[in-house]
């Protein structure tokens, strides 16, 4: 399984950002995909998942719900994250990652993720 970010850098608050992955050796059908992730000094957190197996209900972190939108691209296997109105709070780095289906979904565990990509940077200048 590989997971190959990218998007990220250095943003002015207020602007808007899209993060993009591409996810190979699972089906979306099969897993939960999104993306964490982990500010200086704090835990690491979800911010968006999309089940596309579970008719592609979405989840999304409190800080980041009305200006953010997760999506996939089916075909290419591709999770895509933009988010609007940047805040300094929106510094850290971010995560790919995929979780498999249990029978009751996917747990809303940033540590309960099958597999996590190597992050991207992403800094927001006030």
């Amino acid at each position: 399984v590989q997971l190959v970010e990218s998007g990220g850098g250095l943003v002015e608050a207020g602007g808007s950002l899209t993060l993009s992955c591409s996810i190979s050796g699972v089906s979306f059908d099969d897993y939960a995909v999104g993306y964490l992730r982990r500010a200086p000094g704090k835990d690491r957190e979800v911010v968006a998942v999309i089940a596309v197996g579970d008719q592609r209900t979405t989840y999304y972190h409190a800080s980041v719900k009305g200006r953010s939108t997760i999506s996939t691209n089916n075909a290419k296997n591709t999770v895509h994250l933009q988010i609007d109105s940047l805040k300094s709070d929106d510094s850290a780095v971010y995560y790919c990652a995929a979780q498999a289906y249990t029978a009751s979904g996917y747990l809303p565990d940033p540590y309960e993720y099958d597999y996590v990509g190597q992050g991207t940077q992403v800094t927001v200048s006030s």
